[in-house]
């Protein structure tokens, strides 16, 4: 694994707090110190998009693997009980990352919930820790850093596509089109921050170029319900763009959470909680 993919992020190690965080921080204030705090506030068919549980998903989490020495270990958690389907998460992680219409890095899939009613199902990548994609790139053109991320190198990915076939979430997309008119972007075209190039391929990066600064990931920050939350397994927070901090393994315990797909071995960093009525067996 190229060490030189993995940022140094300056968040501070989790400290003990019996309190919760004061009302007056700002969200950005917020993640900046979610480490030191450590505390919580409180289409496709849908066959192809089971979520599978298992028992006791917090200790799970919790001896989830963490690079030697990596102070952080990302992933996300989906709260299906508020989503409502707006795909503002969408529109976000397309214009940050400038992307075609057809480019959409977090999909919003409409779900059968087993019971004759539906459920909205946002699906970004799932920063596999066992990723296949990472398996078969011809060119090593994707990458894992020591944090979690998977990412993609845009300048040496030759568009074999191979990653796409052995993606089991359909979570990659093929620039079979020149990008939009160039608009400017934030910092150099880098696995961290892509810039789309005809003929490569691109996914969700889960806004890597933000976490050093302490800021959210675009659909993370933009979602009007809190749906979304950005994780850290190493010091067991996690967060929404409307500031609610939560203890990361006890949210997962309390709200039985799940993952997609986890009977494949993949180990996705991406939990769901359900909670429109539909059991683990309806939600397939």
């Amino acid at each position: 694994m190229p060490s030189d993919t993995t940022q140094e992020l300056p968040w501070p190690a989790a400290r003990p707090s019996d309190s919760a965080p004061s009302p007056g921080l700002t969200r950005r204030s917020m993640v900046s110190k979610l480490a030191a705090l450590g505390i919580g506030a409180t289409g496709v068919g849908a066959g192809a998009m089971a979520l599978v549980g298992y028992q006791d998903e917090a200790r799970a989490a919790a001896k989830a693997p963490v690079a030697k020495g990596a102070e952080h270990a990302w992933c996300m958690v989906i709260d299906l009980r508020t989503c409502d389907g707006c795909k503002k998460c969408t529109q976000a992680c397309q214009k940050r990352h400038g992307l075609r219409e057809e480019q959409t890095w977090i999909k919003v899939y409409e779900m059968d919930d087993g019971r004759g009613g539906t459920f909205n199902m946002p699906r970004p990548c799932m920063m596999c820790e066992d990723p296949p994609c990472l398996k078969v790139c011809p060119v090593s053109a994707t990458l894992r850093t020591d944090e979690g991320l998977v990412l993609v190198d845009t300048d040496t990915c030759v568009g074999s596509r191979a990653c796409m076939a052995a993606c089991p979430y359909e979570a990659r997309y093929f620039n079979w089109q020149e990008p939009k008119p160039a608009a400017r972007m934030p910092m150099p075209n880098s696995p961290q921050m892509p810039v789309a190039q005809k003929g490569t391929v691109g996914k969700c990066v889960l806004c890597a170029d933000r976490l050093p600064q302490g800021d959210l990931p675009a659909c993370v920050d933009t979602c009007p319900m809190g749906v979304l939350y950005v994780g850290d397994l190493v010091n067991d927070v996690a967060v929404n763009g409307q500031g609610t901090t939560v203890i990361l393994s006890e949210f997962l315990h309390d709200n039985d959470a799940v993952r997609f797909k986890e009977e494949l071995g993949t180990n996705p960093r991406v939990w769901y909680i359900l909670g429109h009525g539909q059991t683990l067996e309806d939600a397939s």
